[in-house]
Formats: C-alpha cells, structure tokens, sequence
C-alpha cells in the first residue's frame, strides 16, 4: 500500500545537529520503500487560492500560519501503516520536526488501468475505429513506426487511417507478451504484438511488432505519451 510521508519542519528548530538525510533516502531507495520524494520551497514562496463568490482571491505565503510547515515530501511502499510509521520514525526531520504518514486513496492499481488501456486499442483496432484508437494516446503523443515521426494527435489519426485505407476487414492485433512498469504518474510498457489483416490487393499483413510505450498519468486516467514501433526480427514457432 502507498503512503505520502509529509515532512513538518520547524522554523524556530536549530538543524545543525541534525544527521543527513541521504542516507535514509538511499536505504529506503535499496529496499525499494521509498518510491519517490523531494524537498519544496520555503512558506515564503508558496501561494494560496481561494474562490469565493466566483472570485479568485490570491494571497502570498502558506495556508496556515504557524512555524510549522510542509518542507517535502515522500511517497512510500509498505505493507501497512506499521512499517510506514517505522520508516517515518527514522527520517532525520523528525528530531526537530514531524512526520505526517497518510494512505494513499484506495483505488484500482495503475498497472490493471495501463492493461484495460491497451484492451481497448486492441478492441478498437479490430473494429476499425479510429476515434477510439485515438483516444488512447495524448495530444501530443509522439509515435514513431516504420522510420517515420508522428508528433502529436492529427498526425497520429493521419497514420491510423492510411492504415485502414490500406486493408479490408479487421485488423486483428493480438498482445502476445506485456509488461508495465510503473513509477508514480509515469509509466514504461515492453510488448510483442502480432498484427495481422488483409491488404486492399488480397495479399496477407502478418508482423509480430516490439512496441516499447511510455504512459502518462492525467489524473483521471492513462494515455500513451510515447510509442516505438519496430518490427520484432525473431521467428515465431
């Protein structure tokens, strides 16, 4: 389970005896419990925003004042809020400052979003739908197949229906091997995909394609940011 460790400092607390916090970065880094962190910027340079009444009222400095403040952050694997607080009780911050360990929102896993991703390009492809293929990638998605770039969405529809133009009936695109890595709001995916259909002159298309895709979190939802496509040089049995 993923949690946000909110690093509290304290503006009236002396830090010169205060051990480095490095090394705790790099064990936690090694036993692959911290996943991602980083310092933030002074109270002084922060901003607060609120709307009321449709205005947008502006003010410089923190939400709360108080000596107390959100110097950084990081975000943590664990099994559960025990190993969490253990984890938080060894951050060098927490002799002059505090920790504040929350869970993440419980929600369906990035890894099986990614998947339901590429289910639906899969299932467009078949029914020849361009919008929907579409759909799956970012607007400024860069594609590159066949030696050629494609730089962002109308260039990418351009090259899905030269596709379509080019065969009759379906096109059957069969995923025989992926897998996804993913690191916070970015995510890498490695595939072997099989597409096969038929050419407009009656002649067969079967490739086995390597496809390596880069992922982007937009909040609500992934899209691809980024497609290699090669054609894979080794035979199917």
């Amino acid at each position: 389970m993923k949690y946000m460790l909110l690093v509290c400092g304290d503006d009236t607390a002396d830090a010169s005896g205060m051990t480095p916090v490095e090394p705790w970065v790099e064990a936690l880094g090694e036993r692959h419990v911290r996943l991602h962190g980083h310092r933030l910027a002074l109270p002084a340079q922060a901003v607060t925003v609120r709307v009321r009444d449709g205005e947008v009222l502006r003010s410089d400095g923190p939400f709360a004042e108080t000596k107390e403040y959100v110097a950084g952050f990081d975000i943590l694997e664990c099994d559960g809020i025990e190993e969490a607080v253990e984890a938080a009780a060894r951050h060098p911050v927490v002799t002059i400052g505090a920790m504040e360990v929350r869970p993440f929102w419980d929600d369906e896993d990035a890894e099986t979003r990614i998947r339901a991703l590429d289910a639906e390009l899969t299932r467009a492809a078949g029914e020849r739908d361009v919008d929907r293929m579409a759909a799956c990638y970012a607007p400024d998605v860069l594609t590159y197949t066949k030696g050629r770039d494609h730089q962002g969405a109308d260039a990418l529809r351009k090259s899905m229906e030269e596709l379509f133009a080019g065969v009759t009936g379906p096109v059957l695109r069969e995923v025989l091997d992926l897998r996804v890595h993913v690191d916070e709001s970015v995510a890498f995916g490695h595939a072997l995909v099989r597409l096969r259909a038929t050419r407009t002159d009656g002649t067969p298309i079967d490739d086995t394609l390597h496809i390596t895709t880069g992922y982007r979190d937009i909040g609500l939802r992934w899209l691809i940011a980024h497609e290699h496509i090669s054609l894979h040089t080794e035979e199917r049995s």
